[in-house]
């Protein structure tokens, strides 16, 4: 049985990063919401309290018995978490005299367990703006910085079967806590126990087995798109089931340039059985007149359930659809003022579960995106399919501003496929998240020789990001972009303008459509 660490979610933006920060321990996490019963059982080996946009004071605050949790497993409480567990042992927790946000200076008072190899200075990130101003009785003082009494403590006298537990002021999870991962680690491995078998292999194994165990004898169909998701996950179910995973990849229309041969080609290398659907013209049929984004993602969404409800008929005794969900997608957003939760729509494939009436099969969904790319690894699937940049669902459709025409698609198909080429060559590919070409409609006045031209106007994008949720623009060399430039418009006919996009998201967004 897999060893787990449960992280109590009480609202924060940064919940998802202490989840990140304890896998990266190898150890394997999972959130729920603050109000949701725990479950204690064998392989729960301690628990988390996250942050929160919330008062410990205010009269309808997340609270949770810090107490009964600490009869069963060791608890670190981090910013509210903290606050919560000295509030509700008696302590003293107030409006501090000024907001601390930011870096801090960690000054350690005395050695302990969940400080081990911590430096006695050491930046960290505080966001709070409450302070604990008095510790309860029982728990002693282990941190301060130059601005708050308390930056992290311990119970010192347990009650019979009380586990360790703690608390810290500061966010060890974020980039800017220089010794973080020490502390978590120490909690983790040294408090917890935890034993760090968490490993892509060991993942493997598992999953492997879960799915022989979930699927039997039965055979699953998976509509399958070229990205890492869909392929780390129609490996892991092959590798299961082998042929009895009956994979469909359809071409829209709206791929890149030789996508739907290459990623055919790769997948017959990995050894998936994998079914090619040449639809490009009932979709450009779809998508005529259509020049609001929204009406070309329903055209297109509408139409793939089609044609992939029309292959699937032709699987006799189908009973189970693979789905390439990642974590994120299913994590339970809290709403802190409240014990109602979202749960956040599958992207995947849109519509299908609820169209096919199959049983999920979903191998990935404990993982967050740089772990599937590490488990896609370890599969020994290809880099070049590994390391791919995210692609939109309705793919350049939606990198077609206005209506989608088959003559528009070749024209940004020849660009885009340009720009790509130039960044991978000049090994900046790797150093951004996702980058592609935008077909603008607008056409411009351009000079060729000595013949006027009246053609149209891309635009390059490239973001650098973690997660996808805020971006800042790519800072691509000037002399990189100027050959790109070069090279579409003295390449692609059509075209006789290139603009690069410097906008970060929020505001704008990552694709223009």
């Amino acid at each position: 049985m897999t060893e787990k660490i449960l992280i109590l979610d009480f609202g924060s933006q940064y919940t998802q990063l202490i989840a990140r920060a304890v896998r990266e321990a190898s150890v394997y996490c999972e959130i729920i919401p603050y109000h949701k019963a725990v479950e204690f059982d064998p392989s729960l080996k301690g628990i988390i309290l996250s942050g929160s946009p919330c008062s410990v004071n205010e009269s309808d605050a997340p609270d949770v018995n810090v107490q009964s949790l600490v009869n069963h497993v060791p608890v670190l409480g981090i910013c509210y978490g903290a606050q919560l567990t000295a509030k509700r042992y008696g302590g003293l927790v107030a409006k501090s005299n000024k907001r601390e946000y930011g870096r801090a200076m960690l000054q350690l008072k005395q050695a302990d367990t969940l400080l081990n190899d911590v430096s006695p200075q050491s930046q960290v990130w505080m966001s709070h703006s409450d302070t604990i101003k008095e510790l309860p009785e029982g728990f002693e003082l282990l941190a301060d910085t130059d601005s708050i009494p308390v930056a992290a403590f311990k119970k010192t006298n347990g009650i019979a079967g009380e586990l360790p537990l703690y608390g810290v002021q500061f966010h060890p999870e974020v980039y800017h806590s220089k010794e973080g991962k020490k502390v978590l680690r120490n909690f983790l491995v040294n408090i917890c126990g935890c034993t760090q078998d968490w490993t892509p292999a060991h993942f493997i194994t598992d999953t492997v087995a879960a799915l022989q165990k979930q699927i039997g004898d039965r055979k699953v169909i998976m509509a399958l798109s070229g990205g890492v998701d869909s392929t780390v996950a129609a490996t892991l179910i092959h590798k299961a089931i082998g042929d009895r995973l009956f994979g469909i990849f359809v071409d829209n229309g709206v791929l890149r340039k030789n996508e739907f041969e290459n990623v055919l080609k790769t997948y017959d290398a990995i050894g998936l059985n994998v079914k090619g659907i040449d639809a490009r013209q009932r979709f450009y049929d779809a998508l005529a007149g259509k020049e609001d984004p929204e009406e070309k993602r329903k055209a297109i969404g509408s139409l793939f359930i089609d044609v992939f409800q029309e292959e699937s008929k032709k699987i006799p005794g189908v009973e189970l659809l693979g789905q390439g969900t990642i974590y994120p997608d299913v994590i339970e957003s809290v709403s802190v003022h409240g014990p109602s939760v979202t749960i956040k729509s599958h992207h995947n494939v849109g519509g299908l579960p609820d169209h096919l009436h199959l049983e999920l099969v979903e191998p990935l969904r404990s993982l967050f995106k740089d772990e599937v790319r590490k488990v896609g690894r370890e599969l020994g699937i290809p880099a070049e399919m590994i390391d791919r940049h995210p692609f939109p669902g309705p793919g350049l459709a939606i990198r077609i501003l206005g209506e989608v025409t088959e003559e528009k698609v070749r024209l940004l198909q020849e660009a885009d496929h340009l720009y790509i080429k130039a960044l991978k060559d000049n090994n900046l590919y790797a150093t951004v998240w996702q980058a592609g070409t935008i077909l603008l409609p607008v056409k411009s006045v351009g000079v060729m020789g000595d013949e006027r031209t009246y053609e149209f106007t891309v635009a390059l994008r490239a973001v650098t990001s973690v997660d996808g949720m805020t971006a800042d623009w790519a800072h691509l060399p000037y002399e990189f972009l100027a050959n790109v430039s070069n090279e579409i418009i003295n390449n692609v006919r059509g075209i006789n303008r290139v603009v690069y996009d410097i906008s970060s998201k929020p505001p704008a967004t990552i694709e223009w459509e």
